[in-house]
């Protein structure tokens, strides 16, 4: 039977993915206590990346956006994975942080990583509140556009 984080995501037609596999030599998530340290996500979906490019030049803010999100609903799919699949167990997104490739010009990182914390607010409610650091880079792995790690506290 889903449990009411399962229900919210069915409602709102989120689909989790399996979760994503490391690309090199470290793994996925790192529990510790009662946190979990989830490597940086990128906005991959069926194995292939959806958003390549810098944002504000290659990419617009909207997109980028939508690649932030992407990045969550990977970083929602390992939290699940990390809980044993009962995303019930998470208590707090305690911490999220966002890079997103752009020309150094660019200054609406912040905008684009609201695609990732709108969507934990969205899904956890007020569990999903979070800190969060938003940086630019010159580029990513991949030439994705946005990269997003996050701290998970769980039950």
């Amino acid at each position: 039977m889903p449990g009411k984080v399962e229900a919210r995501l069915k409602e709102k037609g989120i689909s989790l993915p399996e979760a994503p596999t490391p690309a090199a030599n470290y793994v996925p998530y790192v529990r510790t206590g009662n946190l979990v340290f989830i490597a940086g996500q990128i906005p991959i979906s069926d194995g292939t990346v959806k958003y390549a490019g810098l944002a504000g030049q290659d990419v617009s803010v909207d997109d980028a956006y939508q690649a932030a999100r992407l990045c969550g609903i990977n970083i929602i799919a390992q939290a699940k994975a990390a809980c044993g699949g009962d995303l019930d167990k998470v208590t707090r997104v305690v911490n999220l942080t966002g890079f997103v490739a752009s020309p150094a010009s660019f200054t609406e990182h912040a905008k684009v990583l609201n695609g990732v914390s709108d969507l934990m607010v969205e899904v956890f409610g007020e569990a999903g509140k979070h800190s969060r650091a938003a940086m630019g880079a010159p580029s990513l792995p991949r030439n994705v556009t946005v990269e997003v790690a996050a701290v998970i506290e769980t039950a």
